[in-house]
């Protein structure tokens, strides 16, 4: 599975756990962590972020892939549009956590969110 990591870079136990939760090898991580000009409209920049892994038309549509977001709303928001429009469905998110009472601070792989399962069962509920 390929990682594509737009934030901090991932620890080696994280890695881990996300092996373990997903029962997947990391076959590879793609970072192209974002920063952002507020003085810029938003969806160019991400759409450059994204380009900047630089997959293929065929990988982003085939490739099994995990994705560890930004921590900015409005940027995360782009970015899932922009992945869907690439994807052709809603790609899954990683979740993390701070461990409680680390210090210094730590985190962790809180879980695993398959947004178009999310989607999916949305829809039943219209």
């Amino acid at each position: 599975m390929i990682i594509l990591n737009f934030t901090h870079p991932l620890t080696a136990a994280q890695q881990e756990q996300l092996a373990h939760l997903t029962g997947r090898a990391i076959a590879e991580i793609r970072d192209a962590p974002c920063q952002f000009d507020n003085a810029q409209p938003f969806a160019a920049q991400v759409a450059a972020h994204v380009d900047a892994v630089g997959l293929t038309s065929r990988q982003w549509q085939t490739a099994p892939m995990l994705i560890n977001p930004p921590a900015f709303a409005p940027a995360v928001a782009i970015l899932i549009a922009e992945l869907h429009g690439r994807m052709g469905y809603f790609p899954a998110l990683i979740r993390i956590r701070p461990i409680a009472g680390s210090a210094p601070p730590q985190f962790e792989i809180a879980e695993i969110i398959n947004l178009q399962a999310v989607r999916d069962y949305a829809r039943t509920r219209r």
